[in-house]
């Protein structure tokens, strides 16, 4: 069963623009998800720096150009909060990079079967 030379042109067109856009996303997604994990290093290690130091001790957030005195149990729940979103992202980007993956896949197979058929 062969296809006109057209029709032949205008689906590898698509599943090439198809397979180019995965691609591209996927290393967009990629750049994300290693971001998103230097960020939840840094707040551990907050974390652990903020839960070592004295009850006593003075701890200041930077707003904006200034910085506030802010109570480490507020600094702590805020750590652990950021933490939370990042984790929720993280499965995100996961879910997001598998199916990523797959169409990349799919469209990289399909573009082969076309050109074999077209043989």
């Amino acid at each position: 069963m062969s296809m006109p030379n057209e029709a032949l042109q205008k689906v590898l067109q698509e599943i090439s623009q198809k397979k180019a856009f995965a691609e591209q996303q996927l290393i967009i997604v990629r750049q994300q998800k290693t971001a998103r994990t230097r960020e939840s290093r840094m707040l551990q290690l907050t974390s652990s720096e903020v839960s070592s130091l004295p009850s006593e001790t003075k701890v200041y957030e930077g707003v904006g150009k200034m910085f506030v005195c802010t109570p480490i149990p507020d600094v702590q729940k805020r750590l652990k909060d950021e933490g939370e979103a990042l984790t929720k992202e993280m499965s995100n980007l996961d879910k997001k990079e598998d199916y990523l993956e797959k169409t990349y896949t799919n469209s990289k197979n399909s573009l082969e079967q076309v050109l074999k058929g077209a043989s």
